[in-house]
């Protein structure tokens, strides 16, 4: 089954559970149109295929996973976009969540998805303890402080950001949880896949602050210059459109550098190179060496 379709069907199995007579109506609705239909699932997909590439002996686990994971990010979509945080109208070119169901629906839609994601990866510990416990542990770290995307939104109030831990927990943070969490459903040790889910994160990090500064919003499907308009930094800005192409083209380069030996090596390394030339927006020709 393509990975696209396995994500899909464990996304809906998870959702499925919410569905039930005496749930309020608009809210379940909401669930819905938050997570259907998806962006690229760029997370999940890199987690399935670090899972593939370690042997995938129990594809329920990586499923599950792998929808637990997209749950989490689809939560955090749902909170930026917050009047409180970005204010934003459109996500993948629709209305977003509060502007289509009100702020407080939106509160709760986030809130729901991540607890969703995490009774996800519970369920499967019936299948196997103690890999459903680890997944589970590292979906939280990368979720929450001090280190994973919550962390990453609180640094957006500080007087003063630490750009690197910024980045880490704003973006990094479940790209590692994709990486670890797939080397953690196939039984291996997940902790030589950090580098590579935090070098993705990185490179995902400023192929968006590309895509921020230099697509329109009808292209992006979201509100455009948006670190420009809250005064966050980003490469553009710190290495120009140019230097910012030269950085994401050295991180790709490490990313699969750090991949771990392990059975499916070569083909995770095609997958990383397909998913970073998926992200990366065209160089205007003005700017080109």
């Amino acid at each position: 089954m393509p990975l696209s379709n396995r994500i899909e069907t464990a996304m809906g199995a998870a959702l499925a559970s919410t569905l039930a007579d005496t749930a309020p109506a608009r809210l379940t609705s909401a669930l819905t149109y938050a997570t259907q239909p998806g962006g690229a699932r760029i997370r999940p997909t890199i987690l399935l295929s670090v899972a593939l590439a370690c042997g995938d002996d129990r594809p329920e686990l990586s499923d599950a996973a792998a929808a637990a994971l997209e749950l989490m990010h689809c939560a955090s979509l749902v909170h930026d976009d917050l009047p409180c945080f970005d204010d934003a109208d459109l996500r993948r070119g629709k209305p977003s969540v509060h502007k289509a169901y009100s702020e407080p629906l939106a509160v709760l839609t986030g809130d729901s998805l991540i607890i969703l994601a995490i009774e996800t990866v519970a369920r499967t510990a019936a299948l196997d303890p103690a890999r459903a416990s680890d997944m589970l542990l590292t979906l939280t770290r990368c979720t929450g402080a001090p280190y994973g995307i919550c962390a990453g939104q609180g640094w957006e109030s500080e007087p003063q950001i630490d750009l690197s831990a910024y980045h880490k927990a704003k973006t990094a943070a479940l790209f590692v949880a994709a990486t670890q969490m797939g080397a953690i459903s196939a039984g291996h040790d997940p902790e030589p896949w950090y580098d590579l889910g935090a070098l993705i994160g990185e490179a995902f990090q400023v192929a968006d602050d590309l895509r921020d500064a230099l697509l329109d919003e009808t292209t992006l499907g979201k509100p455009v210059e948006q670190d420009h308009l809250h005064g966050r930094p980003n490469a553009v800005a710190l290495l120009g459109v140019k230097g910012a192409y030269e950085r994401l083209s050295d991180i790709l380069a490490g990313a699969i550098a750090s991949i771990p030996s392990c059975p499916g090596e070569a083909a995770l390394a095609e997958v990383v190179r397909l998913k970073a030339k998926s992200i990366m927006p065209k160089m205007p020709a003005g700017h080109r060496a």
